[in-house]
């Protein structure tokens, strides 16, 4: 145990230092962030070529330059500015190139644009700066722009959408919309990818054509790869007008005759063997024909048609052109003894001498001659150049370096030196002339390899310190530092293999192999190896140490069965030894009742018994009493200590009350536990009256007995009519039945009709009376109101009187309502 928990402390140490390894060393983006961004860049792509694949039936072969340019777009570092070396983001406008598609930032080519124009226009005069457009070019492949082609805004890579929006979905800088740019070589189709870095794919439209021989029948092809041969002989006549073409089927020209026959020279004096695609050609030798003046030869080499005329023959001058001799081409020219009179080679004075032959001398006359920066003056002769000693002092157009020519005429020339400045790069010079403003991108490329050397990419030089290594799929090939003779397949990396995560698979002082994961090369934590001098002191970071673990101990289950034989569980095999599995041992114990309530114990197997669950002598011994049950009614224990076989009948006498509940019995238990239900009828009943109260209100006629009373009362009541006039004795359980009724007589009936006459007579005389008082009342409340009226009324008002019915009905109609709702 102490073993096994000093191997997990050791672990989860282990885990924790790689863990905090892996943090310090990798980047914010991990290997799942990796993942992730992998299959998201191949929706995007297969997003984008959709509509281009559909049109090519799957077929993305044509595809591969574009998707190089789209993966260096998703790649982190891997689209650089060359002007500014510096990683392109998707939320930085950019402009890209037509010629090469290089992307650079737009502040950048646009500062790159300004700079080119103003090198090349400022060694220009006032007088010719403005009149010609100097183009400026491309930093990677020096493709020209005009000055008016000078990128002001930032648009996607179609040139559509002006400021495309950031869309994770999408390619960076891109717009999302069909392309549309026109194929080139122009096909008269554009392109159906969505609008991507790099040049358009070749065009994957179907198109019906024929071969460059036209032979063979049109059939349907890509439009990028419609030109296509049938491999037929070609058969068209060659130049030399004698042979055809034997080459296949192929495009443009056909080639010259590749065959060899004897041909003369233009002048026919000699014949070779030369090659069919170019019969005519020169010998080496003179004509050597007589001319027609009969004296001289032709001078010419080998050619065809006449020689023509003697070139001596006609009208020829002096050498001086002044005069002219006809003469025979036998004789030369004399000289006419005239002055030359031709310009010598200074330009201002002419030949003194004779006419003569040949070339004239040098100019001989002393002159005043400025030097050419115009500082000086020296009277000397007129052929020789006059230098002085002064050195320029004016700055070259590379604004650093003097000119420092002798006799400078203020023209200077461009400055020789190197400009040698650092580039951004940081590892090259700029070998290119002393120069104004920046200095042209490093236009080397470095290879950034991975470990093993395989995967190679190409970057420009100066990303190499910052971009990271590209991912090798190769396998690793470093051979395993563990006890295995071959490590976990793993790719390629840098810095140490990983752990090994394969089976130990060592041989345990068991015989079984170690399950666990390879610890030969454990991390491990040192602690207390340095003593802090005070707390001042900053504490160092804890020191890990690769060492060889020891084997943890033995897991394999090994079944083993408890001490008290209860169970078998499987053990960890170096911990498997009998053991108890803290249940009750349940043996059962001598009385034949209890079972052993210790703790699974070690119980020693008695010979002479065939049962493996008796109890054994480690077991404990019974000291409880009998708790066996007892027969159904009797409440007495048991007087004997728990014992094996059936208890003794028990003779204690019980205190019961009978039915009644009234007398109070002593039987004995042994006969009332054995009684069926009849004698123990018999025996609990105490032979009185039953003192119970029937329903009716009548008591019990029966012995006192169990359960309820019977209902057949038989006791004599007396039955009356309802008008309790007719009486008649009849049996109490009959009435109770609803048997039995007494009705009444004519004599009742008339008797209850006089009755109820002499009721409403009453009534009526009371309504009478009732109606006197109310008119009573009436009348007095009319005398009181018409002596309030008297005075008011007109003398010649004729008073209409009421009848008694319209005077009284209210008073009369309201009683009679009354006492109508009443009888109701």
């Amino acid at each position: 145990l102490s073993s096994l928990k000093k191997f997990d402390e050791i672990k989860k140490a282990n885990q924790a230092a790689a863990k905090k390894l892996v943090e310090d060393q990798l980047s914010s983006s991990s290997e799942d962030d990796d993942e992730d961004a992998e299959a998201k860049q191949g929706k995007i792509l297969d997003k984008t070529f959709t509509i281009y694949t559909s049109q090519t039936d799957g077929d993305a072969s044509e595809l591969e330059r574009t998707r190089q340019y789209m993966n260096e777009a998703f790649q982190s570092g891997a689209m650089t500015c060359l002007i500014c070396i510096a990683s392109v983001k998707r939320n930085q406008a950019v402009w890209s190139c037509r010629g090469c598609f290089c992307i650079f930032h737009l502040v950048c080519i646009q500062k790159w644009a300004k700079d080119s124009l103003f090198l090349v226009s400022s060694p220009l005069t006032d007088d010719d700066f403005g009149k010609k457009d100097y183009p400026w070019p491309c930093p990677k492949c020096r493709f020209e722009y005009k000055r008016s082609e000078t990128p002001s805004r930032y648009y996607c890579y179609c040139g559509k959408v002006e400021n495309p929006t950031v869309d994770p979905w999408l390619v960076p800088h891109s717009c999302g919309q069909i392309c549309e740019r026109e194929f080139k070589p122009s096909c008269g189709h554009k392109c159906l990818l969505l609008c991507h870095p790099g040049p358009c794919p070749p065009c994957p439209k179907m198109v019906t054509t024929s071969c460059h021989c036209k032979k063979a029948k049109p059939v349907p092809r890509r439009c990028s790869a419609k030109e296509w041969s049938c491999r037929l002989p070609c058969g068209r006549t060659l130049l030399c007008g004698q042979h055809a073409c034997e080459n296949p089927c192929h495009a443009g020209d056909c080639q010259p005759c590749p065959r060899v026959s004897k041909q003369r020279c233009i002048c026919g004096r000699q014949t070779a063997e030369r090659l069919c695609a170019s019969p005519q050609w020169q010998c080496d030798q003179v004509c050597g024909k007589c001319l027609p003046c009969g004296n001289h030869t032709c001078e010419q080499v080998c050619h065809a048609g006449p020689c023509g005329d003697c070139p001596r023959s006609g009208k020829r001058s002096c050498p001086c052109g002044k005069t002219k001799f006809t003469l025979p081409c036998t004789e030369d020219v004399p000289t006419c003894g005239d002055s030359c009179d031709k310009v010598l080679e200074c330009g201002i004075h002419k030949c003194s001498q004779r006419c003569h032959r040949g070339p004239c001398e040098i100019c001989r006359q002393e002159v005043e001659k400025q030097c050419r920066c115009g500082k000086h003056t020296k009277r000397m002769p007129c052929h020789k150049p006059y230098l002085c000693e002064t050195k320029c002092t004016k700055i070259r157009d590379c604004q650093k370096h003097q000119c420092r020519r002798k006799c400078c005429s203020g023209n200077c020339p461009p400055c020789d030196q190197v400009c040698g400045r650092t580039l951004g790069c940081r590892n090259h010079k700029c070998p290119s002339g002393c120069h104004r403003g920046g200095c042209n991108p490093c236009p080397e490329t470095v290879d950034v390899k991975c470990n093993c050397g395989k995967t190679v990419i190409k970057v420009p030089c100066g990303r190499e310190r910052t971009i990271r290594p590209p991912k090798c799929k190769q396998l690793c090939s470093r051979p395993p530092t563990c006890h295995h003779s071959t490590q976990e397949k793993h790719y390629c990396h840098f810095g140490r293999c990983p752990p090994c995560r394969q089976p130990c698979q060592k041989t345990l002082t068991c015989g079984h192999l170690c399950p666990v994961s390879c610890h030969d090369e454990a991390l491990v934590k040192q602690t207390g190896l340095h003593q802090s001098a005070g707390p001042w002191e900053q504490p160092s970071e804890p020191a890990f140490i690769q060492t060889a673990l020891p084997c943890p101990p033995c897991q394999v289950p090994i079944p083993v069965e408890c001490l008290g034989q209860h169970e078998i569980s499987p053990l960890p095999c170096h911990s498997a030894n009998p053991y108890s599995c803290k249940r009750f041992c349940g043996r059962l114990l001598d009385c034949q009742n209890h079972t052993c309530m210790k703790e699974c114990h070690h119980v020693t197997k008695l010979n002479s018994s065939g049962d493996e669950k008796k109890a054994g002598p480690e077991c404990s011994q019974c000291e409880e009493e009998c708790t066996k049950p007892r027969p159904a009614g009797c409440p007495h224990r048991c007087v004997l200590p728990c014992h094996p076989g059936d208890c003794p009948s028990c003779l204690q006498m019980l205190k019961i009350k009978c039915h009644c509940k009234l007398s109070i019995l002593y039987i004995e238990c042994l006969k009332l536990t054995c009684a069926d239900l009849k004698e123990k009828e018999l025996l609990i009943s105490c032979r009185n009256q039953c003192p119970k109260e029937l329903p009716c209100g009548h008591r019990c006629k029966e012995i006192c007995h169990s359960g309820s009373c019977p209902l057949n009362c038989s006791q004599k009541v007396k039955l009356r009519c309802l008008c309790k006039r007719l009486k008649k004795e009849v049996q109490c359980s009959k009435i109770q039945e609803c048997r039995v009724s007494l009705e009444c007589d004519a004599l009742c009936k008339e008797m209850k009709r006089k009755a109820y006459e002499i009721k409403e007579a009453e009534a009526k005389a009371a309504l009478e009376e009732e109606k006197r008082r109310q008119q009573a009342e009436l009348e007095a409340f009319e005398n009181r109101l018409k002596g309030r009226r008297k005075n008011k009324r007109r003398k010649d008002e004729v008073e209409v009187e009421q009848s008694s019915w319209q005077k009284y009905k209210n008073l009369i109609m309201l009683p009679v309502f009354g006492v109508a709702v009443v009888m109701v």
